[in-house]
């Protein structure tokens, strides 16, 4: 028999491109490791990954065709059938002499712009992916405008109103928009900050650039001299009427257009340098209303969400989503407070990292649905009211109905059960391990018994049985909590166990019967067990030696807890003559005898 891998779960690992299609509605994610997930309705998710396993630059779709441009860090570029049911790479294309480092696909059209390191331009047609041969060269396009080199090129785009046009934005602030047909620029503009991004107005007759000092500047086809506004958004205004202070670079910047209101300008970065431990942002300025949206990781790309995929028709946008480095944010823009879209993607499997995981098929049938009732949180306020806006493809239920659970453990002893029946995870129920200890007391400057550095609630082994429902799971810190199923609140003791577990640490062979009695009691310890094991720990602080003590404290007031697993016993092993407790290896339930 062959494995082969179904079905990837959790966040793309190293996020590092981003792509979205309108039409059909599926989003694109592509990682450092050369992965490309896809991703649509909740159930449509596909995983690829390029042979060379380089990192994946950008993504550009064909929209509403099916395919898939990748640009990668080897400097080669890809085309991704997805019409089939695992995307495989139709072309390939591999640049020798210059580094890849900006694409561009118009829409419905048949030549991929592809920028270089260099600044040059070359031009690819995608039905037959080769070079056309067509190059627009760095000194033709800049010409005398500037004496040196105009560095790569990190920006390209045609004019909404003329694909004819190219917009080519280079590094070091100079923008030229090139006429494709008669092979010369129609315009030069230049500015003295570092170019990050360009983006159009949809009318084809005003661009804006964002640039390393925080700046944004608009600028007109007609007067391409100097641009007719400069805004520094987070900037300070000086008291002496100097231009505001700079800030961090505006990293990437959308300008989308709206036919009752005033256009949305959306970016990332930007932020005043004063704020040392402001969070990664992005900023949406819509009219005279700036709101700043703070992100828990550092954003990797964002794409705004438009009605229309045509760029020259009023743009009408309704969602940005945010590829963090570690989650997918999806903000409603049609609701002024700009709530987020509750996720409907697993991919907060690794909150707190996985430690330990169980299989297990063929459940009763019962089992799923009761999980999700003690578990489903009531809808939590907040989210965004509308549909999941990435709800293209389609996904069949496959011949396997027979219900699958699969259980991870965590490190901050916290424990989920999934119902993985489909093809997507789907959280069932969340129980946290560490509810039946006492809080960590931290800096008393007391001796603690602990036997981890960190984490000390860490799931190492789980044991569940579906029938009985019985649940145990064994932690880092030498315990085993025992859970029974209920689907009533109670408020009870949890009972506790301590178990003196003495052992030799030389290689014991079959002992001889005269020497050692089966059980030897307490009192008639060997001598040789202290001197046997040498471990750090022997001695406390206080000088006292730790005896009989657990690693960690089992609450003993009466303790509240809600309808699912709640904690019936905890047996801890506990420091034997200044020796810790060894962790537990192994471990084995039999709910029938309630061994």
């Amino acid at each position: 028999f062959v494995l082969f891998q179904t079905v990837r779960h959790g966040f793309p690992y190293l996020p590092t491109a981003l792509a979205f299609d309108p039409v059909q509605k599926i989003l694109a994610v592509g990682t450092r490791t050369g992965a490309i997930r896809i991703l649509g309705r909740p159930g449509v998710d596909c995983y690829c990954q390029h042979e060379s396993g380089a990192a994946v630059l950008q993504l550009q779709f064909l929209i509403n065709e099916g395919a898939l441009v990748s640009a990668s860090a080897d400097d080669a570029l890809h085309l991704w059938n997805l019409r089939q049911k695992r995307p495989a790479i139709l072309h390939s294309l591999k640049f020798n002499r210059e580094r890849i480092t900006y694409c561009h696909l118009p829409f419905q059209s048949k030549w991929l712009y592809v920028g270089t390191e260099r600044g040059n331009t070359h031009i690819v047609n995608i039905e037959s992916f080769i070079l056309s041969g067509y190059v627009i060269m760095w000194n033709k396009a800049i010409e005398l405008s500037t004496k040196t080199h105009p560095g790569p090129v990190v920006h390209l785009s045609d004019s909404p109103r003329d694909e004819g046009k190219l917009l080519i934005g280079y590094e070091n602030g100079t923008v030229v928009l090139w006429d494709l047909r008669s092979k010369r620029a129609d315009l030069r503009a230049y500015y003295d900050e570092a170019i990050h991004s360009v983006a159009w107005h949809h009318e084809g007759k005003q661009f804006m650039c964002s640039h390393s000092d925080g700046s944004l500047t608009l600028w007109n086809l007609k007067s391409p001299n100097r641009p007719f506004q400069t805004t520094i958004p987070h900037g300070k205004i000086q008291r002496d009427g100097k231009k505001p202070e700079s800030c961090k670079p505006i990293l990437k910047v959308e300008y989308k257009t709206c036919k009752n209101s005033e256009p949305f300008v959306i970016f990332s970065g930007g932020l005043s340098y004063d704020k040392a431990c402001r969070r990664p942002s992005l900023t949406i300025m819509h009219g005279k209303a700036i709101t700043v949206l703070e992100m828990d990781h550092p954003i990797v790309d964002f794409l705004t969400l438009c009605e229309t995929p045509y760029p020259n028709e009023f743009q009408e946008p309704y969602a940005v989503v945010v590829l963090l480095e570690k989650d997918l944010i999806v903000v409603d823009l049609t609701q002024s407070n700009f709530p987020i879209f509750e996720n409907p993607y697993p991919i907060d499997i690794h909150e707190s990292p996985v430690t330990c995981t169980e299989y297990f098929a063929d459940c009763p049938p019962d089992l799923i649905p009761v999980l999700y009732s003690v578990g489903a949180k009531h809808k939590k306020q907040g989210y965004s009211n509308k549909e999941w806006p990435i709800s293209g493809g389609a996904w069949n239920l496959g011949a396997q109905t027979y219900p699958e659970i699969i259980i991870t453990g965590h490190a901050d002893g916290s424990v989920k059960f999934w119902d993985a029946s489909a093809i997507t995870l789907q959280m069932l129920y969340k129980l946290k391990t560490s509810k039946a200890f006492e809080k960590q007391k931290l800096g008393e400057g007391k001796a603690t018994a602990e036997i981890v550095e960190e984490d000390p609630f860490a799931v190492q082994m789980m044991y569940w049985c579906p029938e009985s429902r019985i649940f145990c799971v064994a932690g880092v810190s030498a315990y085993v909590v025992v859970y029974r199923f209920s689907k009533h609140e109670v408020n009870t003791e949890i009972a506790s166990l301590e178990v003196r577990l003495q052992y030799e640490v030389e290689d014991i062979i079959t002992p001889e019967p005269e020497i050692i009695p089966p059980f030897p009691d307490a009192s008639s310890q060997l001598p040789s067990l202290k001197s046997l094991s040498g471990s750090t720990n022997t001695v406390a602080c206080e000088g006292t030696m730790k005896d009989s003590i657990p690693c960690l404290s089992v609450k003993t007031r009466p303790v509240r807890m809600p309808p699912g697993y709640q904690a019936d016993l905890v047996i801890q092993l506990v420091w034997v003559d200044g020796e810790p407790p060894q962790q537990i290896t192994s471990l084995a339930v039999n709910s029938a005898y309630g061994l």
